[in-house]
């Protein structure tokens, strides 16, 4: 006998009773069957409910030929009348998404003609993808006219169509259904084919943000949190927000331009630093004028900053060895304008435990040494 589905005669219903019709242990638990659930299965991109029944943990439901089997972690005696209890913040957790999907998917399907191609709802971000582009532009209109979706607080209208009433319907749909079809309506702003569970109104669903768009194989996947994601979304952002406006002594509201202004500044800041970086690493190079062999050994180096001044020491003097970092962790350029320095930094990474590469002439890489234990490497 198949199970009576409470979830989609009342998607509020969190507590019920209903007798056991099967109990069969499996590796993973005990698969229970009832003749009514509230519990809601897997399916349509919608995880299952969680929660409680007859004092056993529920862990999964599955439909299989209309019978809806409760993993749970205890048995439960066939016969027996039990009360069930869901996870109800999760449930409408979920309802709240699955909603703002629809009246997002349906939005983007009356303006653009695209279809729904995917859909999952995660821990904290529901991803759904779509057969087509769309700017940001675009999608802020949409999420915009979502919104005033849910502050119309207009009641969803779900229900299974007669067989000759289904033609008579429209809805969204990727391909012909079979009869019996599950339609899920927003009135003025979705029809869709649909086996998930949802709110009963759109004001239930309280908030819709669009947090990222993504090209997808010729579409694009939106990343979307509704209801109470949203507000912890949005209300994070605003506390990291109000840190940036302390530091940078500017309006909440304001960041942006105080950011770009900040970014400005480092960059002449860093171009000035550059330069002055660039005139005293000449001058080093500079006092080694014709010297035949350098170790040289500088502290914060940049890898452009160390090459720089290896390339430069070696215009000036036969073999150069610049080595900056921290004790005990080095980045090296080995640098000489006639020979091949392939063997010597071979042996020099093998006897610092380090590794480097280049060309003939120029080899660069990291040591894992002291200054001392390099020193003594080049005697």
């Amino acid at each position: 006998m198949e199970t009576r589905k409470l979830f989609y005669e009342d998607s509020h219903k969190h507590t019920f009773s209903a007798v056991v019709t099967g109990c069969e242990q499996t590796d993973k638990g005990w698969q229970i069957s009832l003749d009514a659930t509230a519990f809601y299965p897997e399916g349509g991109g919608e995880a299952p409910d969680l929660g409680v029944l007859g004092g056993a943990n529920v862990l999964d439901v599955q439909e299989r030929d209309g019978i809806i089997y409760h993993l749970c972690d205890a048995p439960l005696e066939i016969g027996a009348t039990v009360t069930g209890e869901i996870d109800w913040a999760r449930r409408f957790d979920m309802m709240q998404q699955h909603t703002g999907e629809h009246i997002i998917s349906g939005l983007l399907h009356e303006k653009f003609g695209y279809m729904n191609t995917g859909f999952h709802m995660g821990a904290d971000v529901m991803e759904v993808d779509f057969d087509g582009p769309v700017s940001w532009e675009d999608l802020m209109e949409i999420e915009r006219r979502a919104n005033e979706a849910v502050w119309q607080d207009i009641a969803l209208e779900c229900w299974i169509p007669a067989p000759e009433e289904l033609p008579t319907v429209a809805y969204r749909t990727k391909r012909a259904l079979p009869w019996p079809v599950r339609i899920v309506r927003v009135p003025g702003f979705d029809s869709c084919a649909c086996c998930g569970i949802h709110v009963k109104t759109t004001g239930e669903v309280g908030l819709i943000k669009i947090l990222s768009c993504m090209s997808l194989r010729g579409g694009v996947r939106l990343g979307l949190v509704c209801g109470g994601r949203a507000y912890r979304h949005i209300a994070a952002v605003f506390e990291e927000n109000r840190k940036v406006s302390q530091a940078f002594s500017a309006p909440i509201y304001a960041t942006g331009g105080a950011a770009v202004r900040m970014n400005e500044a480092l960059a002449g800041e860093k171009l000035r630093a550059n330069t002055l970086q660039t005139r005293l690493l000449d001058k080093i190079a500079e006092s080694y004028v014709n010297c035949e062999s350098v170790i040289y050994f500088e502290t914060g180096l940049s890898g452009d900053g160390l090459r720089y001044l290896a390339d430069k020491m070696a215009d000036v003097c036969g073999f150069v060895a610049v080595f900056s970092g921290e004790e005990g962790n080095y980045g090296y350029c080995l640098a000489q304008r006639d020979g091949d320095l392939r063997e010597l930094n071979k042996a020099m990474t093998a006897a610092l435990n380090g590794r480097g590469g280049g060309k003939p002439q120029f080899q660069q890489g990291t040591v894992r040494a002291t200054r001392a234990e390099i020193e003594a490497f080049f005697g």
